[in-house]
C-alpha cells in the first residue's frame, strides 16, 4: 500500500472524526461510565488494527504518490468506506443525546429501536466496520484483513459489555430487542 491509498482512507475518517468531536458535548449527563481498564483493553486492538489498515508500507516507493495503484477496487472500497461512515453518522444523529464514545448509561437513558437501530442494535459499530472493510479494499493487502479482524474483536467485546449494561437497565424490553434485532450484521451476528 502506498501513501495515496493511505490518504484515500484517512481523509474521510478525519472528516468523520471532526464531526464526532464537534458533536460530542451535545449529550445527556453520564450516570455510569465504563472502567478505564476496560476501555484500554478495547483500545489496544483498535489502534493496532487501524495501523495495519491505514499505514503505508515501509518501503521508500510506498511514500511517493502513485496514482497507478488507484483502480476500480480502490474506488469500490472508497464507496464502501463512505457508505459505512454515512451509516454511522445516521445512527449517531438518530441516537441523539444518548450517545457516548465509551460504554455509559445516561441520565434518562432511552432505548432507541427506530431508524438504523431497527436494522442492527449497534449501527455505529456496524457503520464503522463497513467503513473499515472499504479501507481494507482500498489498501488491498492481507494485513488490512488482520486489522479488520482485530477491530471486530474489540467491538465484539465492547458490544458484550454494552449489552450487559443495557439488559440490566432496560430488563425485558432490551431482552426482546436482542431477540428481534441482530447486534452488528443483520441475519448473522
Amino acid at each position: 500500500m502506498n501513501i495515496a491509498q493511505s490518504i484515500a482512507i484517512v481523509v474521510p475518517w478525519v472528516l468523520w472524526l471532526a464531526y464526532w468531536i464537534a458533536t460530542s458535548n451535545r449529550v445527556k449527563e453520564t450516570t455510569r461510565k465504563e472502567a478505564s481498564m476496560s476501555r484500554t483493553l478495547q483500545s489496544i486492538p483498535l489502534i493496532v488494527g487501524g495501523a495495519l489498515i491505514i499505514l503505508p508500507d515501509l518501503s521508500a516507493a510506498a511514500w511517493s504518490i502513485d496514482l497507478q495503484t488507484i483502480g476500480p477496487l480502490q474506488f469500490a472500497g472508497l464507496a464502501v468506506l463512505l457508505a459505512g461512515l454515512a451509516f454511522s453518522v445516521w445512527a449517531r444523529l438518530h441516537l441523539g443525546t444518548n450517545w457516548s464514545v465509551s460504554v455509559t448509561l445516561k441520565e434518562g437513558h432511552e432505548l432507541v429501536r427506530s431508524g438504523p437501530y431497527g436494522l442492527v442494535r449497534h449501527p455505529i459499530y456496524t457503520g464503522c466496520l463497513l467503513a473499515l472493510a472499504g479501507a481494507v479494499l482500498i489498501g488491498a493487502q492481507w494485513r488490512g484483513g488482520v486489522g479488520l479482524l482485530l477491530i471486530f474483536a474489540s467491538l465484539a467485546y465492547k458490544v458484550r459489555v454494552e449489552e450487559s449494561w443495557l439488559t440490566g437497565y432496560f430488563g425485558g424490553a432490551y431482552a426482546q430487542y436482542r431477540r428481534d434485532v441482530a447486534a452488528l450484521i443483520p441475519g448473522v451476528f
